[in-house]
């Protein structure tokens, strides 16, 4: 997970691709790796190689946001998607629809995931051309300097891992003492459990 994050603004890269699936996200020939570092070199390979796409525009170098067609991230269940997105820069995905499973590992990862009707995504497309776009997650909308508002839904589990840039291993430690008063009466109650040998036959 990376860290908190509550406001996500800068520029967006304008994709809009439908049906963009993890193979394109990540090709399989990036998999062999080891580590996560390094993998976005390889995100949207196949896209960067067509003349004129948004990713080579230097005004998108290091953007946080990029906005989607419908159905992204749609494929395999492969997490380097999400490994590779956040290693180029990404913090933010903005889309009519998402794949459930990476819009899980997305999750995962600490990359929000923005649902929109498809009007308001053509609308952030024209704007994010030339213009920075904000996504402020403690409201849920997406905002631009045009006035627009565009309000979107978060799983109120998942709005509180992201703003305070917890993970599985956090949640566990912040359930600590409450773990720890279990055990202890555990313990108590079913001693044999942590001495099965002691158990008379």
């Amino acid at each position: 997970m990376t860290g908190p994050a509550s406001i996500i603004e800068g520029r967006a890269i304008p994709l809009g691709l439908k049906n963009v699936d993890t193979d394109v996200i990540i090709p399989a020939h990036w998999l062999k790796t080891v580590t996560r570092e390094g993998l976005g070199e390889g995100a949207f390979e196949t896209i960067r190689q067509t003349p004129g796409n948004p990713f080579d525009v230097e005004d998108f170098a290091n953007a946080p946001i990029l906005i989607a067609g419908d159905n992204f991230g749609c494929g395999s269940s492969r997490e380097h998607a999400a490994w590779a997105m956040l290693d180029m820069g990404l913090k933010a995905v903005i889309a009519p629809s998402f794949s459930d499973i990476f819009a899980g590992n997305a999750f995962k990862n600490g990359i929000l995931a923005v649902e929109l009707p498809q009007n308001q995504i053509d609308r952030l497309l024209s704007i994010a051309q030339d213009h920075p776009v904000t996504i402020d997650l403690e409201n849920q909308v997406v905002t631009t300097h045009f006035q627009d508002r565009f309000q979107f839904e978060i799983d109120p589990f998942r709005k509180r891992c992201l703003i305070e840039g917890l993970d599985e291993i956090d949640l566990t430690l912040s359930s600590e003492s409450a773990i720890t008063k279990h055990e202890r009466q555990r313990a108590n109650a079913l001693p044999w459990l942590d001495n099965p040998r002691r158990i008379a036959v």
